[in-house]
């Protein structure tokens, strides 16, 4: 179940030239990737529901949230292998507090640290402000410029990816190709669902 963006509302807001998506496919985003200097923003894996948790959901306690289910923990580990499969540079691993973004980032690439800027607001249908703050949050992490050759990877959740690119991110495990455009915002390439990874 997702909760409920203002449309309008976002796509006054994104810095993205157009508000269009670019159309890379897999293997080029992959090409992308292994050059490094990309944002890289992944949808935590399939958990055993769905349903909007954030409510009433404490980040920090793992017990009032929706949890990875098995396949979810296998599809984590999987992205984590396309990762190494390719040679792609993993530098910055940024997760949101809820278990099921950490636990996926974890799974994938063995170390992360937490952000509460990936965090979802606390309600069902959000305000304009909510969906502001969680843009905010979102381009916190996704604008500042990146090393070198190095990727960013950022693991999170539907609702605050909307809020800050006007892109609904599905399904679980997506994982979303993001360039600096050299204006101050981003340019989106693509994504790659869990299961059509190149060659895996």
């Amino acid at each position: 179940m997702r909760a409920m963006l203002t449309p309008a509302l976002i796509f006054t807001l994104i810095p993205f030239a157009g508000n269009a998506t670019e159309n890379f496919t897999p293997q080029e985003l992959v090409r992308t990737m292994q050059d490094g200097g990309v944002v890289i923003f992944i949808r935590h894996a399939t958990t055993e529901t769905d349903y909007a948790d954030q409510v009433t959901a404490d980040p920090l306690d793992c017990s009032t949230q929706r949890t990875l289910s098995e396949d979810g923990w296998h599809e984590a580990v999987q992205i984590g292998e396309s990762f190494a499969y390719f040679d792609i540079p993993v530098g910055e691993v940024i997760s949101s507090q809820y278990c099921r973004a950490w636990q996926t980032a974890w799974l994938a690439f063995g170390a992360y640290e937490m952000n509460p800027g990936l965090n979802f607001a606390p309600a069902e249908e959000y305000t304009d402000a909510q969906i502001a703050e969680m843009r905010e949050g979102m381009l916190g992490v996704m604008l500042p410029e990146l090393a070198f050759g190095e990727n960013r990877i950022l693991v999170g959740h539907d609702d605050p990816f909307e809020a800050a690119t006007g892109v609904y991110p599905e399904p679980m495990g997506v994982t979303y190709v993001l360039r600096h455009d050299g204006q101050g915002g981003l340019q989106m390439l693509g994504h790659i669902i869990p299961d059509r990874w190149p060659g895996r």
